[in-house]
């Protein structure tokens, strides 16, 4: 018979099975939590059995600012003994335990604005915003521009850059759901507005920049749709008509006569004369 090699037998699936001598030994367990005082640990919560005649007994962390953390004390003995000795204890995070985020890479912590003056910003040399100028950048009126400058760029945008330039443009505060823009009349829209600057290229006709020194977008990429008060057909004023004034006429041509009648005085002439009174 041929050599057949070593023989490999699967792993046995067998669940551990919970040695009550050591689980038991909670007293003893406790006991072995000496790196904080007796009123930090708490109820004693559960055993869990990790092997043969080893278990681990888990406590209540009562440490101000270890909600939902747990004691985790592991036990063990020796075959045929009954004495049971602590293998070692730990703090761990419960089911509910508050935790730190978990850990991110520094290119995907970084958020729009981190960067300030004098810090460096490296870009990956398979990021996929660009692509080597010698492919090109699928836009025309750029690689027209670059030919004629001769800017001999290393990488430009490429298609995923600039739809992704675009989508985060849109969707930010220089779109249409912006709330200055929500809040504008729906005919100040910035593509039909006099400052509105249009983009060259495939962006032209989503995007432009704003050039209105009183708008709060001047100097910055909007959207055609985008909008806000300053649109420059929204403070036309219209021309004030004059209104013609008819002059006053007078008709004196006709004049009608009237006869008076003098009535009696109301002083008797046998009465003395009274001051600035009648005769």
């Amino acid at each position: 018979m041929g050599n057949n090699g070593e023989v490999t037998r699967p792993a046995s699936t067998r669940a551990s099975r919970l040695d009550q001598v050591c689980a038991a030994a909670v007293e003893v367990a406790r006991a072995g939590i000496t790196e904080v005082d007796a009123d930090d640990v708490g109820d004693h919560l559960q055993v869990v059995a990790e092997g043969d005649r080893l278990v681990t007994h888990y406590f209540e962390c009562r440490l101000a600012g270890y909600r939902g953390w747990r004691w985790a004390v592991t036990v063990t003995r020796v075959p045929r003994s009954r004495t049971v000795t602590i293998c070692e204890t730990v703090l761990l995070p419960g089911p509910d335990a508050l935790l730190a985020p978990g850990w991110l890479p520094w290119q995907e912590r970084l958020k729009p604005g981190d960067l300030g003056p004098g810090d460096l910003l490296p870009t990956p040399p398979d990021d996929e915003r660009l692509a080597p100028a010698y492919l090109l950048s699928d836009d025309p009126a750029v690689e027209e521009t670059a030919w004629e400058l001769g800017l001999g760029r290393a990488r430009v945008l490429s298609r995923e850059g600039r739809a992704d330039a675009a989508q985060r443009w849109y969707d930010g505060d220089h779109g249409p759901t912006a709330a200055i823009s929500a809040a504008a009349p729906a005919a100040a829209r910035c593509g039909t507005c006099g400052f509105y600057l249009p983009l060259a290229g495939a962006m032209r006709q989503a995007f432009g920049a704003c050039g209105n020194f009183y708008a709060p977008d001047d100097g910055r990429v909007v959207s055609a749709d985008h909008g806000c008060g300053a649109h420059s057909e929204t403070l036309i004023e219209a021309a004030e008509t004059a209104v013609e004034e008819l002059p006053t006429i007078y008709d004196d041509s006709a004049v009608e006569a009237m006869s008076v009648s003098r009535a009696p005085g109301s002083v008797e002439a046998a009465e003395p004369a009274e001051p600035y009174g009648h005769p």
